[in-house]
């Protein structure tokens, strides 16, 4: 990446956008297609974690109850609300008729574990691909927003582009 970077942890804005000097030679809609399948890519990851998401959430709240099983009613409180009055969209871009995204090789975490080692040991797991997730997700981010940004100077240097994709 450039110098023309925002701080760490900060994502580019419309009015810091550069020109990047690898993605010059790519063609108009070549740049549209790889940003797309950066976006397609983000939103696969997206999904993963919020899956591990609702299986930590699952966790705590069996390692909680008297039984390690919970009750629809439980269930719906867990899953249903993310506690900061967001409500979850874990599949706000999957539809029915499309085939779900594949998950990550995360044998033994979708286990139910029997007892509170077993629990932790997942919950550890769980935290780790998260983590793993979360990285790739932040280097998605950043290829999203060089693409968006090299978009950008194009279509400034040349509004007219921007209709491009309006017409078949």
């Amino acid at each position: 990446m450039s110098d023309d970077l925002p701080p760490s942890g900060q994502r580019r804005t419309i009015t810091a956008a550069a020109a990047s000097p690898h993605l010059a030679r790519v063609s108009l809609p070549e740049l549209r297609a790889y940003r797309e399948k950066l976006r397609a890519e983000e939103e696969r990851i997206s999904y993963w974690r919020r899956l591990i998401h609702a299986r930590v959430d699952l966790l705590h709240a069996g390692a909680l109850a008297d039984s390690p099983v919970l009750d629809v009613d439980a269930l719906g409180r867990v899953l249903g609300d993310t506690g900061r009055g967001q409500v979850r969209a874990a599949l706000h871009r999957v539809r029915a008729a499309d085939p779900l995204p594949d998950l990550p090789d995360l044998e033994g975490v979708w286990t139910t574990p029997s007892d509170e080692a077993g629990t932790a040991e997942a919950l550890e797991r769980l935290g780790s691909a998260e983590q793993t997730l979360t990285s790739y997700r932040r280097g998605l981010h950043e290829r999203i927003d060089e693409a968006t940004a090299e978009l950008i100077v194009r279509y400034r240097q040349d509004p007219t582009r921007a209709l491009e994709i309006l017409s078949p």
